[in-house]
């Protein structure tokens, strides 16, 4: 088999770093040696760990960095905080597909990928140094360079990806070798996460899902739960999309029919007008916050806000506008999970399991 090396990024909690984003940090840490030890197991020549604190590059320009110590042969690219589902047998796909031979590259998902493995590195010598994540590498390979891409989206553990605290808390028992507990403030989403349950297990209430979720994924909800679900689909692919350097045409901003209706009647209305609609909400808060301030998350609150505010802790939050969103959703008459991707993706299952 032809030599395959496996580059997992991890970044490190910069030094002005809240009590949260230094947790995720950890948990992501942890799971990158699961990573290393694991793609070993799988049959990689090579696994090494690239680490360091944030410094403002993209992904590309690490990217760039990191291959010049790459030989020829296969690459698997994936964050620190990626598959924390992966069995062996996942890894192994990754491996043998970066083994193998012919223009193949498979990822966990093509419009949102968090890893990728390639049969030739070379191909992804040439990624421009300002892509700034790794979400878009499947558009750019098919889209460039013409390498099929195959994907792995019906696994749909390999779609859960640590993007904030509350994916460790959907993760309950199956992430404490990654975030050893208890945490006293995961209460609010904890209480929350099991009234959420409740709801799903009842055949005479309705849960509304809002974000980034897919046709997958509610497929699997509705033949699961026993309560309606209304859905509300914006925004799929909010991080891949524009990301290409020389994009033939220009990207509309974000929208979101959520966001519009927060931006007539204000975040503090949240509650209200969930409640209105369902009986227990799933909310993809990533998307209002696009819709607001753009699909640049520089221009967001920082990560220390977002992960207060996915643990329903308004308290906790600076940014004014986002500690009322949450303040909302935690006094709602009826429970409001807020969160990211996995939330309303692949998470649905964990927020449905008994």
């Amino acid at each position: 088999m032809t030599p395959v090396t496996v580059l997992i990024f991890h970044p490190q909690a910069g030094p002005g770093s809240g009590p949260l984003e230094r947790r995720l940090s950890a948990a992501r840490a942890r799971l990158a040696r699961v990573h290393q030890a694991g793609f070993e197991r799988a049959g990689a020549t090579t696994v090494r760990l690239i680490s360091g604190p944030p410094d403002g590059r993209p992904f590309g320009a690490r990217l760039a960095a990191a291959l010049r110590d790459v030989p020829d042969g296969g690459l698997v690219v994936l964050g620190s905080g990626a598959i924390p589902l992966a069995s062996l047998v996942d890894r192994r796909v990754f491996v043998n597909c970066a083994g193998g031979h012919g223009p193949l590259a498979i990822t966990n998902n093509r419009f949102s990928s968090d890893v990728l493995a390639v049969a030739d590195v070379s191909w992804l010598r040439g990624l421009p140094r300002d892509v700034s994540s790794d979400n878009a590498l499947p558009r750019w390979l098919s889209e460039r360079i013409g390498i099929p891409v195959a994907d792995l989206r019906a696994r749909y553990r390999l779609g859960v990806d640590l993007d904030s605290p509350l994916d460790l808390v959907l993760l309950g028992q199956q992430g404490d070798a990654i975030d050893p507990g208890p945490h006293p403030e995961d209460g609010r989403a904890l209480d929350c996460l099991t009234r959420v349950r409740s709801v799903i297990a009842d055949s005479g209430a309705e849960l509304v899902v809002a974000g980034r979720t897919s046709a997958a994924a509610l497929a699997w909800l509705e033949g699961t739960a026993r309560c309606r679900i209304r859905a509300l689909i914006e925004e799929r692919g909010l991080r891949a999309s524009g990301q290409l350097a020389g994009e033939a045409r220009p990207q509309r901003p974000p929208r979101s029919v959520l966001g519009a209706l927060l931006d007539r009647d204000g975040a503090g209305a949240l509650g209200a007008r969930l409640a209105e609609l369902g009986d227990a909400a799933l909310v993809d808060s990533r998307v209002l916050l696009a819709h607001r301030l753009g699909p640049d998350e520089s221009a967001w609150p920082g990560s220390e806000d977002r992960f207060g505010s996915d643990l329903l802790n308004p308290e906790a939050i600076a940014d004014p506008w986002l500690a009322e969103l949450t303040a909302s959703a935690a006094n709602a008459p009826i429970p409001i999970l807020l969160g990211g991707h996995s939330l309303v993706g692949p998470g649905i299952r964990l927020v449905a399991r008994a």
